[in-house]
């Protein structure tokens, strides 16, 4: 059983920067992906980066190309996400996602995570 909390979310102007830490107890294999994605109210839940397989090759939505990094600490058991440069159109309810069964879904799939956290709000304004 693994669970995942997320923290650092709030409200910034575009533009300028936040930070996201997921705090993960519990274990899986560690080749297994770990993720964040958001989704607002009229879209489907967006995969917007990812950490994957042994190399832990980063994965990144295109609009957020250049501008998110994602990270982990193993010795701290924790995934991070720093969003620079940030736009309205990042406005979503950001969620930290872990896999644990062996599948052939894409790292961008909601349907290749088994556990997700609560979510933590991010809000651009113009």
């Amino acid at each position: 059983q693994v669970h995942l909390m997320e923290s650092g979310g709030g409200s910034v102007q575009a533009g300028e920067s936040l930070g996201l830490s997921c705090s993960i107890s519990g274990h899986t294999d560690s080749d297994f992906c770990m993720a964040w994605f958001r989704q607002t109210p009229d879209n489907e839940r967006e995969g917007v980066a990812a950490i994957c397989g042994s190399t832990r090759y980063k994965y990144y939505h295109r609009s957020v190309q250049g501008r998110f990094t994602i990270a982990e600490d193993t010795a701290w058991n924790t995934l991070s996400l720093q969003m620079n440069r940030l736009k309205p159109e990042d406005t979503a309810l950001y969620y930290c996602a872990a896999q644990d069964t062996q599948n052939g879904h894409r790292w961008s799939s909601p349907l290749k995570y088994t556990y997700w956290g609560q979510g933590t709000q991010v809000t651009v304004s113009a």
